[in-house]
């Protein structure tokens, strides 16, 4: 579930900040921007797997100290508030901060090897140039 949020929202995130955040094209950021840009990507992306993977995580904490307890027993004495926000600000520093490294690592590694940093908006093709085409 973690690694799903991660893949299925980056790219949208870094192409979002771009398209609403940063007034400057991305052809016209510096490198180094671009993979701060990358890494707050990623840092957002984490918090959202943060959110998604915590209650589950909760469960299973719960399921492993409680020998012999079931899904109904946790909810029962934890609550459905606590099972989703126990510990969850501790985790999205934590989860966010790594998945912001791990994307901008990501991004770092492309610039080396000279492909371009994620995201960026491509501009849409005018109609006459797809009729054109047709």
């Amino acid at each position: 579930m973690n690694t799903m949020m991660k893949f299925a929202s980056f790219e949208t995130i870094v192409e979002l900040l771009y398209k609403y955040a940063i007034p400057t094209p991305k052809e016209q950021c510096s490198k180094p921007f671009q993979l701060g840009v990358s890494f707050a990507g990623g840092y957002v992306a984490g918090v959202f797997c943060a959110i998604v993977s915590h209650p589950a995580d909760n469960l299973v904490s719960f399921l492993n100290n409680a020998k012999g307890a079931t899904v109904g027993d946790a909810v029962k004495k934890m609550g459905l508030w606590e099972l989703c926000t126990r510990g969850l600000p501790l985790r999205i520093v934590m989860i966010g901060t790594l998945t912001g490294a791990q994307w901008g690592i990501y991004d770092a590694f492309k610039v080396f090897v000279g492909l371009p940093t994620t995201g960026g908006v491509a501009p849409a093709p005018a109609p006459a140039a797809v009729s054109a085409k047709m």
